[in-house]
């Protein structure tokens, strides 16, 4: 009997790796994909337990898992430092920092 792709592995596989790309942007969307990837990589376990011989692709829930936990903790952290940016300057001053910041890398590039 050939065994079955796990289900939900391959999608937690996909969301922990959106996970970590996206949690460098603005960290909200890492949160949101490790939410899904981790939660996909749960419901393949639990599938994997109850009929450990029917399925194969445990590796890729495992990656799933861990490149969720990865971009959960990287998407809370980026935004923890936007939250402490914004409480320490202000809403206006944050906003201004930030056009200002990339307006002097515009300026360096265009010379």
């Amino acid at each position: 009997m050939e065994k079955q792709k796990l289900p939900h592995a391959q999608s937690s596989l996909v969301f922990g790796i959106l996970s970590i790309v996206t949690a460098c942007c603005c960290g909200l969307p890492g949160v949101v994909f490790g939410l899904i990837g981790w939660n996909n990589s749960r419901k393949a376990y639990a599938l994997l337990e109850q009929n450990p011989g029917e399925y194969e692709g445990e590796g890729n829930a495992k990656t799933g898992k861990i490149t969720s936990i990865i971009g959960l903790i990287l998407g809370a952290y980026v935004l923890f430092e936007i939250a402490s940016g914004i409480y320490s300057v202000g809403w206006t001053e944050f906003i201004q920092e930030i056009q200002e910041s990339y307006q002097k890398g515009y300026d360096s590039t265009r010379n």
